[in-house]
């Protein structure tokens, strides 16, 4: 007998029947600090508006100088990494850096999917103090760079 290794397993389907929610993460190369611009926000804020082209819904993000998190949950039949792959192509260009000698993107990305036990509210709230901790801003509510394109349902 043929086995199908193409497919999510079956079992996927019933622990997430409304797809699964990851929460993501990417940085630039080497930490370089170029995405906390107007520019780069409205970029972003665009192309996630655009989820239903890809099948994804991206929920509350926050943009850092040198890294970005946000949380989407895709159809069944999303793929992340190619996803991510024409976000940072998004991101570089409207920072102009389209055309740059040299590596923009650390490598790949982080990606998490949140289990039913893990709560979406408590990620985003360490996520949301990120530009405070680090000493951009005076509280995480003053981030210009961070917000929820639309609401997602943790159930």
């Amino acid at each position: 007998m043929k086995r199908d290794f193409g497919r999510r397993p079956l079992r996927l389907d019933r622990i997430f029947a409304t797809g699964p929610l990851y929460f993501v993460t990417f940085c630039t190369h080497e930490r370089q600090r170029f995405l906390a611009k107007d520019e780069v926000h409205t970029a972003f804020v665009l192309f996630a508006k655009r989820g239903d082209e890809f099948n994804v819904a991206v929920g509350r993000y926050v943009i850092m100088p040198d890294h970005v998190h946000l949380f989407v949950r895709g159809g069944h039949d999303f793929r992340l990494d190619p996803w991510i792959g024409a976000l940072k192509q998004t991101l570089a260009k409207a920072a102009r850096l389209y055309r740059a000698k040299g590596q923009i993107w650390e490598e790949g990305f982080f990606d998490h999917v949140l289990r039913s036990n893990e709560s979406y509210s408590q990620k985003w709230t360490y996520v949301r103090e990120n530009p405070a901790r680090a000493g951009l801003v005076k509280s995480a509510k003053d981030c210009a760079y961070q917000g929820e394109i639309v609401y997602i349902d943790r159930a």
